[in-house]
């Protein structure tokens, strides 16, 4: 149960960080690993509904990505500034708050410039939208006011000139297919900044084969932060700081849910953020899952204690980042690292675009 960051380093070919989507969702690589002996099986994400058990219940994340990037200059010097819009600053859900007046709220960002950002300094973008910075925050979170015309919702001036934020680590620039593949084909809720990225491999085909085998699928929504790209600075894991990120679980997820639970049925969550929106929903005393909105700066290290998820679903993750630590909190690190470096020299694609693995209790896969 190491707490060192270095303990979940590992050696990945810049050649098998994927930079763009395959040409159908599905036809994914996937990699099946085994909780109790560690044990892979190399399958397609195509068979996954052979993969589950009749009566699994299926978790997503129906968050869908805004084009939160904005591009702009400070007015006055015409210095360039690149703003991502994170979250309002007040306590209510993003989704929300999009639909609201522009300049009804205060929003959280992420910042950068030229020259540094100041209170007070004004940043004009596309199509007449102004932004005010009124604190810095420290980590490069800035508290910031927008401008535009009067009835403007954020959520229509990001349309008009917002970009997608793809991950930093895909190099080359969006292209228009990206408004498209980097959504899941279940995105609902606006609000997110990055995608989930685990769902990205499911097709209504696939879902129409889960159902077939009686398979049921809920959902709930994560807002997915900028938190998940940044990199962990501390060594000592117990003192990194996770952003913090608003979910919501339906009354009819939680409810699935409980009963899964107590009729000795897997719930397999697709995507990291729904394993910390259901162990953040957690009710610690008596374990069963509470619906309803809330905010997470949940941490999955080794040695947590899983309430609500037996399979996992996920991507390959980044080196010395959380996702990889969660990962190895319900597969173990040795584990996780040893089916890293049986995925590099298989060759699978990492990250958002890349290939899955399955994290399962079952053996012969």
């Amino acid at each position: 149960m190491s707490s060192s960051l270095s303990d979940y380093d590992f050696e990945l070919p810049e050649a098998q960080i994927a930079q763009a989507p395959l040409g159908a969702r599905d036809a994914s690589r996937l990699m099946v690993v085994s909780r109790a002996s560690g044990a892979c099986a190399h399958r397609r994400f195509s068979e996954l509904p052979e993969l589950l058990r009749e009566d699994d219940l299926l978790v997503v994340n129906d968050a869908r990505v805004i084009p939160a990037r904005l591009l702009g200059a400070k007015q006055g010097t015409g210095g360039r500034v690149e703003l991502l819009v994170v979250r309002p600053a007040a306590s209510t859900l993003t989704s929300q708050a999009l639909g609201q007046s522009a300049e009804a709220l205060e929003w959280i960002c992420l910042g950068q410039a030229s020259k540094g950002l100041k209170p007070g300094v004004r940043v004009a973008f596309p199509d007449g939208l102004e932004a005010e910075v009124l604190e810095a925050l420290g980590g490069g979170e800035y508290r910031v006011r927008f401008h535009a015309a009067p009835g403007t919702s954020l959520a229509e001036v990001l349309e008009k000139a917002g970009r997608l934020p793809l991950p930093p680590y895909i190099t080359r620039p969006p292209e228009d297919s990206d408004a498209e593949r980097y959504q899941t084909v279940y995105a609902r809720a606006s609000g997110a900044v990055a995608a989930p990225t685990a769902g990205l491999h499911f097709t209504e085909a696939t879902f129409a084969a889960l159902e077939a085998r009686g398979i049921r699928r809920v959902s709930v929504t994560l807002d997915v932060g900028p938190g998940t790209f940044l990199p962990v600075r501390e060594e000592n894991l117990e003192k990194h700081h996770m952003h913090p990120e608003r979910y919501c679980v339906p009354e009819a997820t939680a409810q699935a849910i409980n009963a899964a639970r107590a009729e000795g049925r897997r719930v397999v969550a697709v995507g990291t953020t729904v394993v910390r929106t259901l162990e953040a929903a957690s009710d610690p005393e008596t374990g069963t899952l509470r619906a309803g909105p809330g905010e997470t700066r949940l941490f999955i290290r080794p040695g947590f204690r899983f309430r609500q998820v037996d399979v996992l679903l996920t991507n390959f993750h980044l080196p010395r980042s959380t996702l990889v630590v969660l990962v190895s909190a319900l597969l173990g690190r040795e584990r996780t690292l040893a089916a890293y470096r049986e995925a590099i020299a298989a060759g699978y694609r990492f990250f958002s675009y890349g290939d899955a693995m399955l994290v399962t209790d079952q053996e012969g896969m």
